[in-house]
């Protein structure tokens, strides 16, 4: 029987911890593969702890994986720790205002992996002492994944294998509400398309040019009939990353485009890459030019484990939500005032239909105090894509969103940062490392329901884990 009691206790012991780790790694502000002082606070707070560290993992630096434990079930608790460009912001400041010393355009935590990994270290250290206290057995992973907002790294870690063997994996991810994921999220892939064709005068001699950029215009032109003919559901986007040059007297003989396709699938969205491939192939013939057709990174989509997330939100039902002071709620308050209108009431209607409760709760609620039920629904896909679902494919996962800054606040903007080291994120971090804890005790207590989590991954995923990056992809550590 779990003792959350104890358990609490100890995560209440770490509370220093969490926080020196969360404001270090908000101070270092480090974009994605680039994450070298993030990856050593926690990776190095961790060895104090008692865990081993391998440093270096899936051919990144600053990816590393902490364990402790020789027996029992594998339990992985997932960490994220890079930041954003442009988006440096003074801590408390309700105002935009670069941190102290930074220049303007500096990186900041406008999506709060600070706190994120902060958060997966103090779970990761009270399962430890717990386990130890108690007698337990357990096998705790603390994976250090870099790049989550750029270059994706968990895929890397994934292709390679380093989460196939456990037995449940588990996140969180810092934001404006309390809630289980339950949704899904877009699969994405990414491909360049190089055209080459030959260069001549465009008023001299015309009839001797193959023009790379007509290829791309004849590709995009032939994507956006193909649109039509893809389920509602998917996206293709695309952008020039070389449009052949300035002169427009000239034949271009390069030119490139950048595209992402993106559906609720990875494997209906492989089948639509395809199907672009094949009309930029069509566009390579039609203007006389060779393609190059470069596959990079890739997506899976997010698929949420009932039984896992049915568990966690039993978790953090029973944790609970940190109680606020009158200056923290002042504090959130202030952000408030600086959010656009508009948005902000959007918000705070989202947050009372997840917490099935009358707007009006929301009014002056700052910091949010509900916890929204679990809500199974993998067929709906977040707009937005994460290196999380291939984790997902690889083994049973659950993640869940933890309040660390004030109701409304957008994410990817200086208030997000603003507030990543303020008194009130640190209770929500806290929060959110007792909740991971419990909810990994809870899988380890119950051998059944973990097997039952198994179980239904295998259902969910039958092909097993198929990579959406091409294997001979790498990853891009120059940036």
């Amino acid at each position: 029987m779990i003792d959350n009691k104890k358990l609490f206790s100890i995560v209440d012991n770490l509370a220093e911890v969490i926080a020196q780790a969360n404001d270090d790694v908000w101070q270092a502000a480090e974009v994605y593969f680039k994450e070298y002082k993030s990856a050593q606070v926690l990776s190095e707070t961790a060895e104090k702890f008692g865990f081993t560290t391998e440093m270096g993992v899936s051919g990144i630096p600053t990816a590393f994986v902490c364990k402790w434990g020789e027996k029992g079930p594998k339990i992985g608790i997932l960490a994220e720790y890079d930041a954003l460009d442009a988006l440096s912001q003074k801590e408390g400041v309700t105002e935009k205002c670069p941190a102290d010393g930074r220049p303007e355009g500096f990186p900041g935590h406008g999506c709060g992996h600070n706190s994120l990994g902060a958060g997966a270290l103090g779970a990761s250290i009270a399962l430890k002492q717990y386990c130890e206290a108690e007698g337990v057995d357990a096998q705790i992973y603390f994976f250090g994944c870099p790049g989550e907002e750029n270059g994706s790294g968990k895929v890397f870690m994934a292709r390679d294998g380093l989460f196939d063997d456990m037995d449940i994996c588990i996140t969180w991810h810092p934001g404006t509400t309390n809630s289980i994921t339950g949704d899904g999220s877009l699969a994405n892939i990414s491909i360049k398309y190089k055209f080459y064709g030959v260069a001549s005068h465009a008023a001299a001699v015309p009839h001797l040019g193959r023009s790379a950029l007509d290829a791309c215009e004849l590709m995009n032109v032939g994507v956006n009939y193909l649109r039509e003919h893809i389920i509602p559901e998917a996206r293709v986007h695309y952008s020039y990353l070389d449009a052949g040059g300035k002169a427009p007297n000239v034949v271009q003989d390069y030119a490139c485009t950048y595209y992402f396709v993106r559906a609720p699938k990875a494997k209906t969205a492989f089948e639509i890459t395809d199907r672009v491939d094949d009309i930029a192939r069509g566009a390579a013939l039609m203007t006389g030019t060779k393609l190059e057709i470069i596959h990079m990174d890739g997506l899976s989509d997010y698929i949420p484990n009932e039984t896992l997330g049915n568990l966690m939100y039993e978790a953090f039902c029973e944790v609970g939500t940190p109680d606020y002071t009158e200056e923290e709620i002042a504090m959130a308050k202030a952000y408030t005032d600086t959010f656009d209108a508009v948005g902000l009431e959007s918000a705070r209607k989202q947050a009372a239909k997840e917490a099935g409760v009358d707007v009006s709760v929301y009014e002056n609620m700052y910091l949010d105090k509900n916890i929204a039920p679990y809500n199974h629904q993998p067929e709906k896909a977040m707009p937005g894509s994460t290196d999380v679902g291939d984790v997902s494919y690889c083994a049973p996962t659950a993640q869940f969103s933890a309040a660390t800054v004030a109701v409304g606040t957008p994410g990817h903007s200086w208030q997000m940062t603003g507030q990543g080291a303020v008194s009130y994120c640190h209770k929500g971090t806290v929060n959110a490392a007792k909740v991971l804890a419990l909810t990994a005790l809870k899988a380890i207590d119950n051998p059944e329901i973990m097997e039952k989590a198994k179980a239904e991954h295998k259902k969910n995923c039958p092909d097993g884990y198929i990579c959406p990056t091409d294997p001979a992809f790498m990853p891009d550590l120059e940036g």
